[in-house]
This record gives C-alpha cells, sequence and structure tokens, in this order.
C-alpha cells in the first residue's frame, strides 16, 4: 500500500503522519487489495472558527477508485470522521465484489 499524507496551509508533524497512518491501518485490516491512498490535510482561512480543518482522501482500491472528505474544527476529528467514511465505503465495495450467488442443490423428482 502506497501512502501520501500532504498537507495545504499544514505542516505535517511526526504526530500527525503517525495518527493518520494507525487510523488508516483499519482500513487495510478490512480490505487488503488497497492499492494507494492519498490522504490531503489543510487548513481553510475562513472567518468562522468551525470547520476550519479538513481532510480528504483517496483510495485506490483493485476495481474502484473512493473519495471521502470531513470538515470539524479539530483535524484529529476531522481524521476520524473521514476513515469511518472510508470504512465504510471500503466494506461496502468488498460485500460487493465478493460472489453471492451460489449454487443449491436441486431437487430430482424420482
Amino acid at each position: 500500500m502506497n501512502l501520501t499524507i500532504s498537507g495545504h496551509h499544514l505542516e505535517v508533524t511526526p504526530a500527525l503522519r503517525s495518527y493518520v497512518t494507525t487510523k488508516l491501518d483499519r482500513i487495510s485490516r478490512h480490505f487488503d487489495q488497497v492499492v494507494d491512498v492519498k490522504v490531503l490535510l489543510t487548513v481553510e482561512k475562513q472567518k468562522e472558527k468551525e470547520r476550519r480543518q479538513r481532510a480528504e482522501c483517496n483510495i485506490h482500491v483493485k476495481g474502484n477508485d473512493m473519495f471521502a472528505e470531513s470538515s470539524h474544527a479539530d483535524l484529529y476529528a476531522a481524521v476520524d470522521e473521514l476513515v469511518d467514511k472510508l470504512d465504510r465505503q471500503v466494506n461496502r465495495h468488498k460485500t460487493k465484489i465478493q460472489n453471492h450467488h451460489f449454487e443449491s442443490n436441486k431437487r430430482t423428482i424420482q
């Protein structure tokens, strides 16, 4: 899994980088065919104070690309919401690609 973490108007500290990687391990634990993950952490220059910290992520898995974004007053809370959204998308994709249609034993008339 290739992981790219970048910041916009923000310096990505080692503590923030390790927090994001530990949270994204949950996604790779649920679905092991994750190819590429790009995380962008931004601080928006708005006059309003709430929802200033934003986290967005692009995930490339086998057969699909997924995108999620989250905004919150705290960057760590935004990362938590982002991982929750991505986890739901990955689980939905995983159940979609599994083959649930199997041949049942048909009764024979004797």
